[in-house]
């Protein structure tokens, strides 16, 4: 679908009707149409590309409402500043001559601390607890066909060191936000995971963890929508707003323009690319990540795991099997590279029996939007009233999508929000935005 527009302009919403036109067609902009639909909008999605092939299509799938840490925190700085000069890091950083990338580094060193560590946690954890009920409500009541299970998530280790450090980290995720894991040692770990190599030291289970397969999910999603009444618009590249008065009244592509009364920037880790037409600059680094997917492995494992020892992330989906992850600060390089595929298939190997299959059925590398404080951006443009951002959702966006949409619906049609806005906002960057 797509591909609709035959004249240079839309035809104007009918008066008094609610038009939101939502830029973007990744995951984020899918849930935001999604609930402003609900919520009676007549709505359009504008899509450069294709609706669902962005950094949504090839990640791992995981709803992770454990995952309240943000990426900057005590130490991190330090582990960015070896992958700078260390070959084949998970962490790599391409030096070159960037001041945004720089002055990003810089305030996310200043973030590497524990009390900016917790707030952000508790902002992302807002989100994440808030999307994980809302994803059973939609799977259930809108039919999603996204492989969606329920079967939890363990975080496995080889050396006893590394597994006993991380239970400093259960403690405090107990103590600051009320979530446990199990500890599971060499034995109950090697009874509960067959798939995994003997010897290991052992593992944390998380229980209320839940995967579902993005690619499936977007496709089904917008089957979804369109029945809704939805219209998505493809291969139309945004290049500014028709404005006037300090509200936006239609958006301008290379397609023609779209008008609408209300306008959602759901463009992900390309959002500081419209920081001058938003009125603020964006601070958000593309976080190049890496999945390969492939048929499954004899014995594969009975549930999503992830290695902290080389930070890789292995989806035991319906109809595939993803290995995915690694993080590549390299601007927007769209090079595929090999050798940070074979990393994923290399830190497989110390913990899987048999870690992969070929024939492999596809490469993929996706845009994180990651901003340096790691929670996202859901605010108004101070530009344009009628235009709201909702980007920058780091490594979560999968995660973090319904509560995302249902806020931005919320903050539109002026319902109180079932969340608190207000560390989402554009203004806590002060002025580096």
């Amino acid at each position: 679908m797509g591909g609709d527009v035959e004249t240079n302009r839309t035809e104007a919403p009918a008066p008094g009707a609610s038009r939101a036109i939502v830029v973007g067609g990744g995951v984020i902009g899918a849930a935001c149409a999604h609930y402003l639909a609900s919520a009676g909008w007549s709505v359009e999605v504008v899509e450069q590309g294709e609706f669902g092939r962005g950094c949504s299509h090839g990640n791992c799938g995981l709803i992770v409402p454990s995952h309240v840490l943000p990426l900057p925190e005590p130490g991190m700085m330090r582990s960015a500043l070896k992958a700078v000069f260390q070959k084949n890091a998970p962490l790599a950083v391409k030096p070159r001559l960037d001041p945004a990338m720089w002055m990003w580094f810089f305030r996310f060193a200043l973030r590497c601390n524990r009390r900016a560590m917790l707030e952000a946690g508790r902002a992302r954890q807002a989100l994440l607890a808030s999307s994980r009920k809302l994803w059973n409500e939609l799977v259930e009541n809108e039919r999603l066909e996204c492989e969606w299970e329920e079967r939890g998530l363990l975080y496995v280790y080889r050396s006893t060191e590394a597994m006993n450090a991380f239970a400093r980290a259960d403690q405090l995720l107990r103590e600051e936000f009320n979530i446990a894991a199990e500890r599971w040692d060499a034995d109950e770990l090697a009874e509960r995971e067959p798939a995994l190599k003997p010897g290991l030291a052992g593992g944390w289970y998380y229980r209320e963890e839940a995967q579902l397969r993005p690619d499936r999910l977007l496709a089904s999603w917008r089957r979804r929508l369109t029945e809704r009444g939805v219209v998505i618009h493809e291969h139309a590249k945004m290049d500014g707003f028709v404005h006037e008065g300090g509200k936006a009244e239609a958006i301008v592509t290379d397609r023609g323009e779209f008008p609408g009364h209300a306008f959602v920037i759901a463009t992900g880790a390309l959002t500081p690319r419209l920081a001058k037409h938003l009125g603020r600059r964006m601070p958000i680094q593309p976080g190049k990540g890496y999945s390969i997917t492939m048929p499954h492995p004899p014995r594969r494992p009975a549930m999503p795991l992830i290695f902290p020892e080389t930070r890789v992330a292995v989806t035991p989906m319906q109809t595939g099997y993803r290995l995915g992850s690694t993080m590549e600060f390299a601007g927007y390089d769209a090079t595929l590279r090999r050798d940070r595929l074979a990393m994923l298939k290399a830190g497989a190997e110390p913990f899987l029996i048999e870690p992969w299959r070929d024939p492999v059925e596809e490469e993929w590398f996706g845009w994180r939007p990651m901003t340096f404080d790691g929670v996202p951006i859901i605010d108004r443009s101070p530009r344009l009233e009628n235009v709201l951002v909702a980007a920058g959702h780091n490594m979560e966006g999968v995660a973090m999508a319904p509560a995302t949409g249902k806020l931005v619906a919320e903050m539109l049609t002026g319902k109180p929000p079932h969340l608190p806005p207000s560390p989402y906002r554009l203004t806590r960057f002060g002025r580096f935005a």
